[in-house]
């Protein structure tokens, strides 16, 4: 894949007259150039699900009177810029005006499929109705008839749909189509279908043709739906609905699959269809050297206006952020991330995998993020597939009661030294409230109490001698061989009507109630959901918590220390004969409803950064500058410190 990609919308209404009057081949290829694009996925069809050329399997959109599709391939590939062609698989409301019958039905997708034409929106598919060989027959002729360099096929994924096809399939099964765990096997079934009749259409005519299903989100701890694409595009728009902590979260966990990838941001100010909208220029800088940094390659979105002129201003803005990307490629490509710390994604785990839940950002995965990216800390995040006996540590954040499986996957780890970090109901048995592993401690239950305090028997920047609020459910345990890293202790009575005090809660009572912080033989225990706690409410002692923790568990192990403000983002990749350190700088700021968004960046400087390699440094500069840095060596410890970040510096360790 191209680093520098445009994922180019074209949603038109079969109302608006005159689509692609003012295409120009020059003006095209101008904006690109313009843009520093290598690769623009252009459309055959769109949500409205008109085609944009002429087709015998669809219908061209009524406004257009040439091949738009074809133009734009023809000028891409003159100035050697590649062609993904998307085509909108879920949606095509000029379908489900003509055949409703062909459309997902149930509770369970009503977001997308309920049976209202009223409102101005689009209307979800089932692949298990005819439709699916309407919408083959128009891969076909795509791939039949144009020079596409992939194929985009959008708005897909596993759904639990009770149409009159899926009801009938279940019935002539001998299944229940009330019964949710058959209907949700059953969209498993229509899905993996769906995509292996996607691979033999193209194949019979292009064979290894890359393919992406994007659904708006990879599954973590569903690598067989990873694994039906050709390579990943991690749709991840922070002001569209992700945030900034999304992608990170998506990237570290993929790059582990095999796969290539990209990161796609947009560049408007909220989130797709936006005509008019513009992010800040520093803002997708930001967002480009993110991709940059967790190893991805770039695609920004816009979206063309009907009449075919690509706007400048938009390309302008694009070219602001992919020149700067262009000059360091070269630090870029194959590489492999370097983690001291496995975080066991909460969305990876079985009960989440086994019931279809797709839920992007799960508050314990968001929070452990969060903490991580401020702590800078090198982690990736695995599911129960992944190879964990590189890494020092692993997390297993406030839900994962614990398998014979999980179990048998860790004690090798825990044998070789490994350590975990859990937290709240993580760490216990599935079928027990008791502790899988040696915490040092015994699990009693849920406190009665709510909130408890904390009151911490170690000192960390930003930390007093005084009881902690924390909001999520307390657990109660007793120690054992173990050593207290702080008690828990309890409010006077909980609010109720009955009895309340003050404005929120009750103030701590001073009385302990046993550990609220625990370390054993296997690890750390902490008695609390501090991980969601940390998404929902951000309170530093939680942060604090968490870091004591790793700190105490990394011990002498920890590869990256930096002095980078808690809002920079830092990474270390392996590249054949060196490392790449990534520093970036910036700090979203919340605007109107919620939005996130990126305006100025602020230079830092004097940034320290230590590294505990196993390899000896010969040479320290600065990329894509080229300006070599002084820096000290000794006992596989390599210390260097970058004048100014701004925005993004790598800095090469060869």
């Amino acid at each position: 894949m191209n680093f520098r990609q445009v994922h180019l919308d074209f949603h038109t209404s079969g109302k608006i007259p005159g689509i692609g009057s003012s295409f120009s081949k020059a003006q095209f290829q101008k904006a690109l150039k313009t843009g520093h694009v290598n690769s623009v996925t252009v459309f055959s069809k769109c949500h409205h699900g008109w085609a944009y050329h002429p087709s015998k399997a669809n219908q061209i959109h009524p406004g257009l009177d040439f091949d738009l599709l074809g133009a734009q391939i023809e000028a891409a590939h003159e100035i050697g810029v590649r062609t993904p062609v998307y085509l909108s698989a879920g949606f095509d409301e000029k379908m489900a005006l003509r055949h409703p019958e062909w459309l997902v039905v149930g509770k369970e997708d009503g977001r997308l499929a309920l049976p209202d034409f009223t409102t101005p929106r689009y209307h979800l598919f089932c692949f298990n109705s005819p439709y699916l060989d309407y919408l083959l027959a128009q891969i076909e002729e795509v791939v039949k008839n144009y020079d596409a360099d992939g194929i985009f096929l959008d708005i897909v994924g596993v759904r639990r749909c009770h149409c009159q096809y899926c009801t009938r399939t279940l019935l002539e099964e001998g299944k229940d189509p009330l019964d949710d765990s058959a209907v949700l096997e059953l969209g498993e079934r229509v899905y993996a279908n769906y995509t292996a009749k996607v691979r033999e259409t193209v194949d019979r005519i292009r064979p290894g043709l890359p393919v992406f299903h994007n659904s708006g989100h990879i599954q973590r701890g569903r690598r067989d739906l990873a694994y039906r694409n050709s390579h990943l595009e991690l749709e991840s728009l922070p002001t569209g609905g992700w945030g900034y902590d999304h992608f990170p979260l998506s990237a570290r966990y993929v790059q582990q699959l095999g796969l290539d990838y990209l990161g796609m941001t947009g560049k408007f100010h909220g989130t797709w269809g936006e005509f008019g909208g513009f992010k800040h220029p520093n803002a997708l800088r930001y967002e480009v050297s993110l991709a940059a940094a967790n190893g991805a390659k770039s695609s920004i979105g816009d979206q063309l206006h009907p009449q075919g002129e690509m706007d400048m201003a938009t390309y302008r803005l694009i070219g602001a952020a992919y020149q700067e990307l262009e000059e360091k490629e070269e630090w870029l490509d194959n590489v492999k991330p370097v983690a001291d710390i496995a975080l066991f994604s909460c969305q990876a785990y079985s009960s989440f995998v086994e019931s279809g839940q797709g839920e992007r950002n799960p508050n314990s995965d968001a929070g452990a993020v969060r903490m991580l990216l401020e702590g800078h800390y090198l982690f990736d995040v695995i599911d129960a597939e992944s190879d964990i006996s590189g890494y020092k540590v692993v997390i297993l954040p406030d839900c994962e009661r614990i398998t014979p499986a999980l179990r048998e996957k860790l004690d090798p780890f825990l044998e070789k030294g490994g350590k975990i970090l859990a937290s709240g109901k993580s760490g216990l048995w599935e079928d027990s409230d008791t502790f899988a592993f040696d915490f040092g401690a015994d699990y009693l239950r849920e406190s009665p109490c709510m909130p408890c305090y904390f009151r911490p028997d170690f000192e960390m920047q930003g930390l007093f001698d005084t009881a902690y609020v924390l909001y999520s459910q307390a657990e109660m345990i007793s120690l054992s061989a173990g050593a207290s890293l702080g008690r828990q202790e309890v409010p006077y009575f909980n609010r109720t009507a009955e009895h309340f005090c003050s404005h929120q809660h009750t103030p701590d009572s001073g009385e302990a109630a046993g550990p609220g912080m625990v370390r054993g033989k296997d690890g750390i225990y902490i008695g609390w959901q501090v991980f969601s706690e940390y998404a929902e409410h951000g309170a530093l002692i939680s942060k604090r918590m968490v870091q004591h923790a790793l700190d105490v568990l990394l011990g002498g192990g920890k590869t990256l220390e930096t002095t980078l403000g808690a809002q920079g983002v830092a990474t270390l990749m392996e590249q054949a004969g060196r490392y790449v350190s990534h520093l970036l700088y910036a700090v979203p700021v919340k605007r109107g409803s919620g939005v996130e968004v990126i305006e100025d960046i602020t230079p830092v400087h004097d940034v320290s950064v230590r590294l505990r390699l196993p390899k000896a440094i010969k040479r320290v500069y600065l990329a894509p500058q080229r300006e070599e840095i002084p820096f000290t060596q000794k006992d596989g410890t390599v210390e260097f410190t970058v004048a100014k970040v701004c925005c993004h510096q790598m800095v090469v360790l060869e």
